[in-house]
């Protein structure tokens, strides 16, 4: 509104030179001033101004979110994993070392896997894996829309992000032709960018949003796990079975005013560190086969190490930005210690508990909810454990390659 008003004040001078030209004596005290290059001069200013002003990208409001519920038919307790896993491969090594990492997975007994899984022996064929995408995709859109009232006319841009299943045509089309969504509608399919897919695609959202003023956006991740499940001996390529189970979500983004006084949150900062440069990152997730021809992902033991590096990375990008005053020079002058006087020096990790009131982490196992606990600093009590039972893509931050954050406030704030 503000942004409107200004455009208003070039207008105002405009009549006021017109008014110039017949009311002559008004202006006798300043015959010796050349008034009309003023005059000019500040509507030049001003048009600049109001220029610069329209330019700057407006706020990315949070309208509203929506979380899949898989049925409970598709519940996968602990017990019937194990039981499901012995049954599939009788290697009882395998089964032990499954058994343990499930155990401290952190996942309950709530869980869910795709009825493809829940079948002996497994069929995860094409349509099965479709029929999963459109069970949580579209129950999560169906609920947004619900809850919003949002007419899917309205829908400008639809971005959506998959780690694995990527099929033709893509998921955002489908979502397009399920829902009727105009032609005009941006469309974008994101896949194979590991579990910081989803907010890779806030960030793709949010780009789409300042670009066109007045706009909506469909931000929706999933993970489809029934082609992903691996049969085979080998341990590495075992770990996904063991922490990853059905999950979707589906957001309204909204650069519209009128979405202010709605919306729960206000899109403050997003930060990505992608370390895919590096060769034992690049290599640490891997989909391949093993010996006997079994499809699965290959995870190196320098995960962890590499999500701490970029994690590690987001926090020193993202301290400053949320810190006030005195902790950016504690901040500068912890960078400038240990560039110039000692390396070894440790570095100064803000207190994120004073500007973050919640943290969604990603749920890849106790060891990277540690890792997290760790380089944040926080204590023990901090996490809830319905955080840790969290399954849909939407709340995981640690990415293949490196990692991506997201830092959001509420409205108007």
């Amino acid at each position: 509104m503000f942004k409107h008003q200004l455009l208003l004040v070039p207008v105002m001078a405009i009549v006021l030179l017109a008014a110039h030209a017949e009311t002559t004596a008004v202006w006798t005290p300043f015959n010796n001033v050349q008034i009309l290059p003023l005059f000019a001069t500040a509507l030049a200013i001003l048009l600049f101004v109001c220029s610069m002003l329209r330019r700057r990208p407006g706020p990315v409001y949070l309208v509203d979110y929506a979380c899949f519920k898989p049925p409970a038919s598709c519940r996968a307790p602990r017990s019937a994993f194990i039981e499901h896993t012995r049954l599939l491969n009788p290697d009882e090594q395998s089964v032990r070392y499954q058994t343990r990492l499930a155990e401290t997975s952190g996942l309950g007994d709530e869980t869910c896997v795709p009825p493809a899984l829940h079948s002996f022996p497994h069929r995860p064929s094409m349509e099965a894996s479709r029929a999963e995408a459109r069970l949580a995709i579209f129950s999560a859109i169906d609920d947004l829309l619900a809850k919003t009232g949002l007419d899917p006319g309205g829908i400008n841009a639809v971005v959506v992000s998959c780690s694995i299943f990527s099929p033709a045509p893509s998921l955002s089309t489908m979502i397009v032709e399920r829902y009727g969504l105009r032609s005009g509608t941006r469309s974008f399919n994101l896949s194979s960018m590991g579990c910081g897919g989803s907010i890779v695609s806030v960030d793709l959202a949010r780009s789409l949003l300042r670009a066109h003023p007045d706009s909506t956006a469909l931000v929706v991740g999933a993970e489809i796990i029934t082609p992903c499940y691996y049969s085979g001996s080998h341990r590495s390529m075992q770990v996904p079975n063991c922490f990853f189970r059905m999950g979707g979500a589906a957001v309204l983004l909204s650069n519209r005013g009128t979405h202010r006084s709605r919306a729960k949150y206000r899109l403050a900062h997003v930060v990505r560190t992608h370390g895919g440069a590096d060769d034992e990152a690049y290599r640490c997730i891997h989909q391949q086969e093993d010996s006997d021809g079994h499809v699965g992902i290959f995870t190196t033991g320098d995960v962890l190490t590499k999500v701490g590096e970029a994690f590690r990375s987001n926090v020193t990008t993202l301290g400053p930005l949320m810190s006030l005053m005195s902790g950016q020079l504690r901040l500068l002058s912890s960078r400038f210690g240990r560039r110039f006087i000692n390396p070894e020096w440790k570095p100064y990790v803000p207190d994120f508990r004073r500007h973050l009131e919640h943290f969604c982490v990603h749920v890849g196992g106790g060891a990277v909810i540690s890792t997290t606990q760790r380089m944040l600093e926080l204590e023990d009590g901090t996490w809830s454990r319905r955080g840790r039972r969290s399954t849909d893509s939407g709340t995981r931050r640690a990415a293949q390659c490196g990692t991506s954050s997201t830092t959001s406030s509420r409205r108007g704030g």
